[in-house]
């Protein structure tokens, strides 16, 4: 596919795992778009093969697609033929403020300062309970920026399946770049202004799934995965109404949409690690066969912030008893089936 000669926008996506590469794929079959990748070696293996190995293997990427390891050339790209230039961060919570670090003196070095920048990761920071925009508040107070999430798997995406995303911002002018970006043929954006809400939907969902996958690896039924689902979503709605969050948002691709792909599909990490837990295993041997869970990462620092403001998190709870404090997965899901009983639309699960 040939790149247009005259573009209307430049895309930029920092971060060469499974979900930036996905995205960047999607984005380079409408507009020029570079991918960075911190790994030199990584991105010259990508540049000749197409081919992303480590994290999308067997899945072709787009011949217009450039990848690179040099952080200003990729974002000097952005300014080429008077286009409008987007950023989208590829890495995890982990990353962010790192990354976010760099781009501080970087982007207005470079004449950037005002180009939009849409994030992608989901959770709570480890060490200090933030949300992803609170991380890039810090370090970048000026930017433009918005979330990206929803129900999605990077493989799915990469071969050009079918899915539905939201970008969240109070500006207008992301939301419309984000879109122009990534709107078109399998791949769907919607809208919102609710930031906070698609935020806390994306950091809680994966909890939520752990907690999910022990309940299957210890054979609980689908009954029981169904209310972990359920009552997983008024936690999360709860949790995030307190931050000020709009209600409707966990009704929608990024609250109980992202919850269920996350708790019942195939290819969730999160369920993954909950199953091989409910199965018998300890998390330290999941961890160190490579797996990798946000929701493992965060959801400590999500229990420690709500807490902090007395919110109730009975699921998350659980599941921090069994990751962390050696409690065995069936004294945690008895734990719970003990509470007392509750109106379905009070202030505890």
């Amino acid at each position: 596919m040939n790149q247009p000669t005259s573009p209307s926008l430049r895309v930029a996506v920092l971060g060469a795992g499974s979900w930036g590469t996905a995205l960047a794929a999607a984005a380079s079959r409408r507009h020029p778009t570079v991918l960075w990748a911190r790994d030199p070696a990584q991105a010259a293996d990508m540049a000749a093969r197409h081919e992303n190995a480590r994290y999308l293997p067997g899945i072709p990427l787009p011949q217009a697609l450039t990848v690179s390891s040099d952080l200003d050339a990729t974002l000097r790209s952005l300014k080429q033929d008077g286009a409008a230039g987007l950023i989208i961060l590829g890495v995890p919570v982990a990353g962010l403020a790192a990354t976010c670090a760099e781009l501080a003196h970087r982007l207005p070095a470079l004449g950037l300062r005002d180009t939009p920048i849409v994030w992608t990761c989901k959770g709570f920071e480890a060490d200090t309970a933030r949300l992803p925009h609170e991380i890039v508040r810090e370090a970048l107070p000026d930017a433009i920026g918005g979330v990206l999430s929803g129900p999605s798997f990077a493989r799915e995406v990469a071969q050009g399946l079918p899915v539905a995303l939201t970008v969240a911002s109070d500006n207008a002018d992301l939301r419309a770049a984000t879109t122009q970006a990534l709107h078109g043929a399998a791949l769907r954006v919607y809208a919102s202004s609710d930031l906070v809400g698609v935020e806390m939907g994306g950091a809680l969902k994966n909890v939520i799934a752990v907690a999910c996958g022990i309940g299957d690896g210890l054979a609980l039924g689908t009954n029981a995965r169904a209310a972990l689902i359920t009552r997983g979503l008024a936690e999360m709605t709860r949790f995030g109404v307190a931050l000020g969050a709009r209600p409707e948002t966990f009704a929608g691709l990024t609250g109980l949409g992202d919850l269920v792909l996350t708790a019942t599909g195939e290819l969730s990490r999160n369920r993954r690690v909950g199953l091989e837990i409910g199965a018998g295993r300890k998390l330290a041997d999941i961890l160190a066969s490579g797996v990798t869970a946000e929701g493992v990462r965060c959801a400590r620092a999500a229990l420690e912030r709500a807490r902090a403001i007395n919110v109730e998190l009975p699921i998350t709870e659980a599941v921090c008893a069994v990751l962390f404090e050696g409690v065995a997965p069936m004294t945690a899901v008895s734990a719970l089936l003990a509470r007392n009983a509750r109106d379905e639309h009070g202030d505890d699960t």
